[in-house]
């Protein structure tokens, strides 16, 4: 096991050194799935909740959703995209869950012009992600996840196809309510490009924590995200949030992306504002069999992000 532990390790060390800065394509895999860790700032990996939209983001999080979950999202989001998608778990053993999820982007309508801008027709675009999910809990405290996702992505006439693999951790200490993540995503490649160029798929390996705050209903979380580019400050890797939880059933939260914040900053003359990017917030009910979660985040003066979480245990 602990030879085990060791190998993700290392896979994890080694991708933050091999890792270069380049165009990546297939960039719908970071947009937020979970509402609960949408409100947060849009990242977070270390909530461990009976929350099945969590593998998502991180897949040793599966561990602690409930046998036979059917959960739908829906996210209306900015320039008037759709997306949609379903997963479904199973139990296997004590320690093993798998689970299963198809997502659904939808671009709509664009136009098609030739070379002097003159409007010839229209096209759509689309991605398509099916994934697959196993966890399996290493010991008491430790849990680990993998993801295997099959992408096509179709721009009109074009289309590409291309395989990824998330791996995730999870270390959590119910006592304490302490719970620290590692998490490396889309690690993987084209299998076939739009024309005759390769693209490099969007890595991201994160890094975060949550901590309830003893006698209180304030839970605190942090994430770094983006670890294998290092060309903007420390700060701006960082999405932090703070969900309060009102009951066993109930819960608010609020968070704040420095990225998001620093990316969508519009200059007017000498002055500089981010119009409340970065910003976002929800809520939601989980009962023992059905859950609904929201969340909304700003991520531009003139766009924004709806999310939508409903799930049933049968």
């Amino acid at each position: 096991m602990k030879k085990a532990i060791a190998t993700i390790l290392l896979v994890f060390c080694t991708l933050i050194t091999m890792a270069q800065e380049s165009q990546t394509a297939y960039n719908f895999l970071r947009i937020p799935v979970s509402a609960h860790a949408a409100a947060l700032g849009g990242e977070n990996i270390t909530l461990v909740e009976d929350d099945e939209a969590l593998i998502y983001h991180n897949p040793a999080l599966l561990s602690t959703v409930s046998d036979k979950t059917l959960c739908i999202d829906y996210n209306h989001y900015m320039a008037g995209i759709n997306i949609a998608g379903a997963a479904f778990n199973r139990i296997l053993k004590e320690r093993t869950s798998v689970a299963f999820s198809a997502r659904y982007v939808g671009y709509g309508k664009m136009k098609e012009t030739d070379v002097n801008n003159i409007q010839t027709g229209e096209f759509s675009a689309k991605d398509i992600a099916l994934s697959a999910y196993l966890s399996y809990l290493l010991t008491d405290k430790l849990a680990g996840g993998i993801t295997t996702k099959f992408i096509t992505s179709y721009i009109g006439d074009y289309h590409s196809v291309a395989v990824a693999v998330d791996l995730g951790l999870n270390y959590f200490d119910s006592a304490r309510e302490w719970s620290v993540s590692l998490v490396a995503k889309n690690l993987g490649g084209q299998l076939k490009a739009y024309n005759e160029q390769y693209e490099r798929m969007p890595i991201d390996v994160q890094l975060g924590v949550s901590k309830r705050i003893t006698h209180t209903p304030f839970r605190l979380s942090a994430t770094l995200v983006d670890l294998t580019n290092w060309n903007y400050s420390l700060g701006q890797h960082l999405v932090a949030g703070c969900d309060i939880l009102l009951s066993s059933t109930i819960w608010v939260g609020m968070g704040y992306n420095f990225r998001r914040k620093h990316d969508m900053k519009i200059k007017s003359g000498e002055d500089e504002s981010s119009h409340w990017a970065g910003f976002s917030f929800g809520g939601g009910i989980n009962l023992e069999r059905l859950k609904l979660n929201l969340a909304y985040g700003k991520y531009h003066v003139s766009g924004s992000s709806l999310l939508v979480n409903f799930a049933y245990t049968l």
